[in-house]
């Protein structure tokens, strides 16, 4: 089974993105080929990449997914020289040599699984954010299993899903296109598992520490129900989020920015609409992740 692996980066943490890189060469089997995106950087000017590691300079930031569309594409149409690529934040660490086997191993298991979510935890605690568990039973990081949705810097996807159920929406740039993508692999059959012993060491952050994070979460929640659900749970889905945002009590400039992306999500075009099946619904209640929720 071909493995690949999709790094984007801006540049900024050259010494991070190496150790990265010699994380991913160390993995035990055969080798990882693996692509580095600039984001309106030239990668070779800001890192020294490791020999066979190929890059892709764009000139502008197209944003996390639209970026990482484009590591899809350098691996062939819908990155089919590759069985499954692995994508993973440029300050991230493999933490074991044997997470490439086991997605081997997962994959070749199982010819339904589609995605894999991996746990991420911080290099210095060992912990897990509770943000970081794909599910709403989140308390427990150690536990596997099949869930809804998966985390944009530490995953791995069948390359087939890209085929069937198209790539990440470059439009959103930032927040909740693996929800995106996750609903219409869904949709298409596939499952999403979340590993717990397939890890990337990543610093504990908070995803606010961007400057568009209330804006952009707003607005792509608006697009990821208008361009996913039946028309009856759009807005049931959005009602209950806007009800969690005003009881979780953001502070003034953050609501402002959220009703504003709110708004812009409601009157901007958000892509094409293709609804899930009903049954997708009902399976999605039945992994404990209604799409109301």
């Amino acid at each position: 089974m071909r493995l690949g692996a999709v790094i984007i980066t801006m540049g900024n943490r050259p010494d991070e993105l190496k150790a990265l890189l010699d994380s991913v060469a160390r993995q035990d089997g055969d080798p990882v080929e693996v692509v580095v995106v600039g984001q309106g950087v030239r990668v070779s000017e800001v890192a020294d990449l490791p020999p066979g590691v190929r890059c892709v300079d764009l000139p502008e930031n197209l944003g996390i997914p639209g970026g990482r569309n484009v590591g899809i594409e350098a691996f062939g149409p819908g990155g089919r020289d590759v069985d499954v690529l692995l994508f993973l934040d440029d300050d991230g660490l493999l933490e074991r040599t044997d997470t490439a086997e086991l997605c081997r191993q997962a994959f070749a298991e199982d010819p339904a699984l589609g995605i894999i979510s991996f746990r991420i935890a911080d290099p210095e605690t060992g912990q897990t954010q509770r943000r970081h568990v794909p599910r709403l039973r989140a308390s427990d990081p150690m536990r596997s299993s099949r869930v809804t949705t998966f985390l944009g810097g530490a995953n791995a996807v069948r390359t087939r899903v890209f085929e069937q159920a198209g790539v990440l929406p470059g439009e959103f740039f930032y927040a909740h296109e693996e929800t995106d993508l996750a609903w219409r692999a869904l949709d298409a059959g596939w499952l999403i598992d979340y590993r717990a012993d397939m890890v990337l060491l990543h610093p504990t952050t908070a995803p606010s520490r961007h400057a568009v994070y209330h804006r952009m979460v707003a607005r792509n929640r608006v697009w990821l129900a208008r361009r996913n659900l039946p028309a009856p749970l759009v807005p049931v889905y959005l009602g209950v989020w806007l009800l969690l945002t005003l009881v979780r009590k953001p502070s003034g400039p953050a609501l402002k920015a959220w009703f504003g992306g709110f708004r812009e999500g409601w009157t901007t075009p958000c892509g094409p609409r293709r609804p899930m099946r009903w049954r997708t619904v009902w399976r999605l209640t039945r992994l404990g992740r209604p799409p109301v929720i």
